[in-house]
């Protein structure tokens, strides 16, 4: 059973940065693709990042491309998300989740475990 603890949401200004940080136990961390997921008031939930083994495979939503970075380091069991330029329109709660594959998928169905989320708020 893999956990998964967000850290790193806060409340911004638009144009600041963020880093939000997702920390496993309880499985094999190098063999998981991760992905980050939003969730704004009244929204479905939406694909934001995803990172393959070995960060093979980096698929990003449009709406973050040239934003926001994706990174992992498997030896501190840890997956980033890098935010910049952030805009009001990326408020959200994030969330990360993992799935044994090499690739991560850009549907929060594949994902089999989630964290309880993190909230990001950036004001204009």
């Amino acid at each position: 059973q893999v956990q998964l603890v967000e850290s790193g949401g806060g409340s911004v200004q638009a144009g600041d940065s963020l880093r939000l940080s997702c920390a496993a136990s309880g499985g094999t961390f190098s063999n998981s693709a991760i992905g980050w997921f939003r969730q704004a008031p009244g929204k479905e939930r939406e694909f934001v990042a995803a990172i393959g083994w070995s960060a093979v495979t980096t698929p990003y939503a449009d709406s973050v491309k040239g934003r926001f970075i994706i990174s992992r380091d498997d030896a501190e069991n840890t997956a980033y998300l890098q935010m910049n330029s952030l805009k009001p329109e990326d408020s959200a709660v994030y969330y990360c989740a993992a799935r044994n594959g090499l690739v991560g998928p850009t549907s929060a169905r594949e994902y089999e475990y989630w964290g309880q989320g993190t909230q990001v708020t950036v004001s204009s």
